[in-house]
């Protein structure tokens, strides 16, 4: 009986997918792409090995349709991009007149992804500090759907403000994940919001081959398969002390920044162990 009930949890764990920043780095070169790959073939070399990647080029410039098309033509089933949302839309005094630069981003090619199109962050500047009446007004501005997919939303923040239950309730009820910034510089919250996790571990050192002491990259494992099965780590800090609902969440984890030439390595190594787990 108890293994049994094992596995009915374990089946209804959501997916973990792991990954970093982009995919073209110079210093990759020969630590996790081979020194021969050509560069055009990064992106499929890159989402075989991780299960996801982040993109940033999404936050500076727009892209055109047949690029996002070109990236999932490259990318095997099962893998997503997670995209940065368009400073344009999220760098200005008014979160609330974003209407027009939303609208833009979502439908100026996002379709042409498909079932390759992760989550999207919508990342707030360090000096935006929160307003409830201006991020709930934003929040109306993001599409629950695209061509009839759910789309999925995630807002991180980079203001001490945002640490407030205010905000934890607001992004509750609107059903959008509060980016957890595992971060020595922002505001790290943990507070479950959503049907989903996305994390960004922004701590990774040089010194370390796999970025993370082995140890670390443990409890991120286990982390992970909890946020998976519906579980609230309580080790990570929170702003509220109420609990989200228990509910298998998808859950994505991008090694960001820091010592970056190491970020493929922790993605790596983090998969691994989550892999080692389900055996």
């Amino acid at each position: 009986m108890a293994k049994s009930t094992a596995r009915a949890a374990k089946d209804r764990a959501g997916t973990v997918r792991v990954g970093v920043g982009g995919w073209t780095y110079e210093p990759w070169r020969g630590s996790f792409y081979p020194d021969s790959l050509v560069q055009r073939l990064e992106l499929e070399y890159a989402s075989r090995r991780l299960t996801t990647i982040e993109v940033n080029g999404t936050f500076y410039r727009a892209q055109k349709p047949a690029t996002y098309a070109k990236w999932r033509g490259e990318t095997p089933d099962g893998f997503v991009f997670s995209l940065k949302a368009p400073r344009y839309a999220t760098d200005r005094r008014v979160l609330a007149d974003a209407g027009p630069a939303v609208a833009a981003f979502v439908h100026g090619g996002l379709a042409e992804l498909g079932d390759r199109l992760g989550p999207i962050n919508w990342q707030l500047p360090e000096h935006k500090v929160f307003d409830a009446d201006d991020l709930a007004r934003f929040l109306d501005l993001l599409p629950a759907d695209l061509d009839g997919e759910p789309l999925r939303h995630a807002i991180e923040v980079r203001h001490d403000s945002f640490a407030c239950e205010a905000f934890v309730d607001l992004m509750r009820r609107r059903g959008a994940a509060i980016v957890h910034a595992h971060s020595p510089k922002y505001p790290s919250i943990a507070d479950l919001t959503a049907d989903f996790v996305y994390a960004r571990l922004m701590r990774s050192e040089a010194g370390r081959t796999a970025g993370y002491a082995p140890a670390a990259l443990d409890a991120w494992a286990a982390c992970a398969r909890a946020w998976a099965r519906g579980g609230d780590p309580a080790d990570l800090a929170h702003v509220t002390a109420a609990a989200a609902p228990q509910r298998a969440r998808d859950v994505f984890v991008y090694f960001i920044g820091a010592a970056k030439v190491r970020n493929p390595a922790a993605a790596i190594a983090l998969i691994e162990r989550l892999r080692e787990a389900r055996n």
